[in-house]
């Protein structure tokens, strides 16, 4: 996406603003990335640790979309979506310990 060597390249590959395919791949890439750490993380830890960590989690996010001057409507949005991506990860995680307990208990 951003490399020096870009006047070496050919086709799309040498124009400086990348792809709305590039940036959509590494954002895919980016929410498989949290989706799966957070899954795994959420399916062994205590409701406390979970609301510590969630509340970690959106200070963070806060503190890094500060610099970005968003408007109160994107950051309102933007906090929905962290809310809708936590929430998916618990019941990505929670479906996940299900199907272990399920499977376990089939095979004894």
């Amino acid at each position: 996406m951003l490399i020096t060597d870009r006047d070496c390249k050919r086709g799309g590959e040498r124009f400086a603003i990348p792809t709305q395919g590039e940036i959509q791949g590494k954002l895919v890439l980016l929410e498989v990335v949290a989706i799966t750490c957070l899954k795994s993380l959420l399916s062994s830890k205590s409701a406390a640790e979970i609301a510590s960590l969630k509340e970690e989690i959106f200070l963070s996010m806060n503190e890094h979309c500060a610099p970005f001057g968003l408007s109160s409507e994107d950051e309102n949005a933007v906090d929905e979506y962290a809310r809708e991506f936590f929430d998916a990860a618990k019941e990505a995680a929670a479906k996940s310990s299900e199907a272990s307990v399920t499977g376990a208990s089939h095979r004894g």
